[in-house]
């Protein structure tokens, strides 16, 4: 059962008490007037004073107990707040009295959040502390922080506990807070190009737009059947038929397919659509995102991931079927005859179907052999049409796309093309995508008949793009799993009674 855990039983009777003398555990407010990060700022000229203090200076600061020392007549305590951390220094005797002996010492301890009001001074070792005037409990914990030097070393409780592992974890804090620089600096950077931020159903009455397995909801009120969206990209296209030139949209997407490092069934990404441009153009402005970011988030634009540093100055642009000898490595005369492209995966012992088309088999050979070479941001171009249902063709290579991916890590990160926006065209695709639905591929399109319908208007030539903010996120913050870029990810249920404490004893 919940708080029968001896530690918290012992934190409870600290709580109550702390009620019997006259204390709030629990206050309702703070008199806070500045954050540790702007105290250490402005008060690091004191370090030049003849006695290394400033009585005249005063300031109320508030944050959680994260290292607690007591030495009789006096303690250090170390407080955080999410700028920074700040050691204090209470002594006995600056307190009202019986107030250190009776309440501070017995019932004060780390994981606490307090607010404490005094002056700024240098310790004998140099280092820029608070001494209290007074010191006030905001919130007693009754949950023992994790043991300091070990923190949280299980995962799954890590990722269960998310305010658990943010509490012990600064450079947790850091990524997240990088996260929404991402997200705040993508819609501004659009915002800036003339893009309109819009917002489309979440609830689909076809699953369409990706290749993926959708979840299934039930819409009472209408008692019919709806997809959580897969992507926005169908209603995005609708607007762009509708006239709007350049919209945006940042949300997220459902996919109901497997986990694993770089897949979470719940998912953030931006799609833009952009009336008379073609995927050249995305080209050129993703490489002005990119810009930007690096400009705003005040980060080197060479930053390792694992093994590998990526240079996210180092653009590079290659055809896929060139990049299948390129950089795979597979022969060049093999890679556009089905019959030996079949005969080299058998000689690889990899999957070869006789039924998959050549542009499949292509697809086939990119997944094994490139994708995971690609470490600095590399356009992947030319895809075929068999692998792109929604992409326009190549009037040169009409076999072909006018498409790209970009792949950073080894990982995709973008997808961008050259709109389709011949109704016909849209419609023999939508076909053979049903066919292959009829043959067992459960993650082919769905037939859109009012999006074919809506092409029918015209719609203007039109590129449209999604990035994986997701991923992105992970690439800057040298994350690996998924999960460590998502605040709350994915978790099976607790089946068991487990003690979600006793990591922390």
């Amino acid at each position: 059962m919940l708080f029968e855990n001896k530690y918290i039983q012992q934190r409870i009777e600290k709580a109550n008490k702390l009620r019997e003398s006259g204390v709030n555990p629990y206050c309702n407010q703070s008199q806070r007037n500045t954050s540790v990060a702007k105290f250490l700022n402005v008060n690091s000229d004191v370090e030049h004073s003849e006695d290394k203090r400033d009585e005249t200076r005063n300031y109320i600061v508030a944050g959680r107990v994260k290292f607690f020392r007591l030495m009789g007549k006096a303690s250090f305590l170390k407080i955080e707040d999410e700028s920074g951390l700040l050691q204090i220094y209470v002594a006995r005797d600056n307190l009202p009295e019986g107030f250190y002996n009776d309440i501070f010492k017995k019932n004060f301890e780390v994981g606490d959040i307090v607010e404490v009001e005094g002056y700024p001074f240098y310790t004998n070792h140099g280092e820029l502390s608070l001494h209290v005037r007074n010191i006030k409990m905001l919130t007693k914990a009754i949950s023992p922080l994790p043991e300091k030097f070990h923190g949280i070393t299980d995962k799954e409780l890590r990722y269960r506990q998310r305010y658990l592992d943010l509490i012990m974890n600064s450079g947790v804090r850091k990524t997240f807070h990088i996260r929404s620089k991402v997200i705040s600096l993508t819609r501004r950077f659009f915002e800036n190009k003339g893009f309109l931020e819009v917002e489309t159903p979440m609830m689909h009455p076809i699953a369409g737009g990706a290749n993926a397995k959708p979840f299934v909801t039930h819409h009472n009120a209408l008692g019919i059947d709806r997809f959580l969206r897969i992507a926005p990209e169908l209603y995005l296209k609708r607007l762009i038929v509708g006239g709007f030139e350049a919209v945006f949209e940042i949300n997220r997407n459902f996919r109901n397919e497997g986990m694993d490092a770089t897949h979470n069934p719940e998912f953030t990404s931006i799609e833009f659509y952009w009336a008379y441009k073609t995927y050249k153009d995305l080209i050129k402005i993703t490489k002005e995102y990119f810009e930007y970011l690096f400009e705003h988030l005040d980060l080197p634009t060479i930053l390792p991931y694992g093994e590998h540093r990526i240079n996210f100055e180092a653009f590079s642009e290659i055809p896929l079927i060139e990049s299948l000898s390129s950089v795979g490595g597979v022969p060049a005369d093999i890679t556009e005859d089905k019959t030996k492209i079949l005969a080299f995966l058998k000689e690889n012992n990899l999957e070869a179907n006789d039924n998959m088309t050549l542009g499949q088999l292509q697809g086939q050979l990119f997944d094994e052999y490139v994708e995971e070479k690609l470490i600095n941001p590399t356009f992947i171009t030319e895809y075929p049409v068999e692998i792109s249902p929604l992409a326009r063709r190549s009037d040169d290579k009409p076999h072909l796309t006018d498409r790209f991916e970009l792949f950073i890590a080894g990982k995709e990160i973008a997808n961008a093309f050259s709109e389709l926006n011949d109704p016909l065209d849209q419609l023999e695709r939508f076909e053979g995508q049903m066919a292959a639905k009829d043959g067992g591929d459960d993650e082919a399109h769905e037939m859109d008949e009012d999006f074919v319908n809506a092409l029918s208007y015209g719609m203007a030539p039109t590129a449209g793009q999604g990035i994986g903010i997701d991923r992105l996120v992970m690439m800057l913050t040298n994350e690996h799993s998924i999960r460590d870029v998502l605040l709350f990810p994915a978790m099976k249920p607790i089946h068991t009674e487990i003690d979600l404490h006793s990591e922390q004893e």
